[in-house]
């Protein structure tokens, strides 16, 4: 087996997750995504599937939101979960996370729907699978990716206490057998979805209940604004 080039990520997480780059089965991944974008456009673009870690390093972490997918359609994925760059068009889920927010927190719905300022004040973005061919939904979700984002999560749970798990949706929820609960606050609620979030997403208050557990632990609280 050919050894793997270092992962362009952050290094505390790299220490973390070593193991896992080094196992056979990311060498699988790699094997399939060099074979695939052969024949496919894949998203994000290659230098962004460990966004979501570069932005948030493992020892900045206080909370973690859960995505399924990379979204598929040309220019929206940028490897932070629910998240797309500026001047494209909000998806359906986030912009109802916008409202919950407002009516949550009063903040102003963005104008945007970028998310890399919650990433940088400590909110890891993580998607189950990182990466998706172009057009095709969770195109990449049986290749090897969950066993590495488990390993993520379970990694979280472990070494660090107090942070704060937000599962939304049933695909979210199953991974809460990872997380520790005596360590740490996990909370859920239905899918932002247009098809879920008025099932129990609207009013979940997901966004003041996470910065009141972090200072009630002496931990500053999320910045929402963007």
């Amino acid at each position: 087996m050919t050894p793997i080039k270092k992962p362009d990520i952050e290094e505390r997480w790299y220490e973390v997750l070593k193991s896992e780059f080094e196992s056979p089965y990311f060498y699988n991944i790699k094997s399939f995504l060099i074979a695939e974008k052969k024949q496919h456009i894949v998203f994000p673009p290659s230098h962004l599937i460990f966004n979501a870690f570069n932005l948030t390093p493992f020892d900045n972490v206080k909370v973690v939101i859960l995505g399924q997918d990379p979204y598929h359609n040309i220019g929206q994925a940028h490897g932070l979960a629910f998240s797309v760059p500026d001047n494209i068009q909000k998806p359906p889920s986030l912009l109802n996370i916008f409202k919950e927010l407002n009516s949550d927190l009063n903040i102003p719905i963005p104008l945007h729907g970028n998310l890399e300022k919650w990433a940088k004040e400590g909110v890891l973005l993580l998607n189950a699978s990182l990466t998706v061919r172009a057009h095709t939904a969770a195109s990449h979700a049986k290749i090897g990716w969950q066993q590495f984002t488990d390993a993520a999560i379970k990694a979280l749970s472990d070494n660090k206490q107090n942070l704060v798990f937000i599962l939304w949706g049933n695909y979210a929820i199953a991974k809460e057998n990872l997380i520790d609960h005596n360590k740490h606050l996990i909370l859920k609620t239905v899918h932002p979805s247009p098809l879920s979030a008025s099932r129990g997403f609207f009013g979940c208050h997901h966004f003041s209940k996470t910065n009141e557990y972090l200072m009630n632990h002496n931990i500053k609280p999320i910045d929402w604004r963007l």
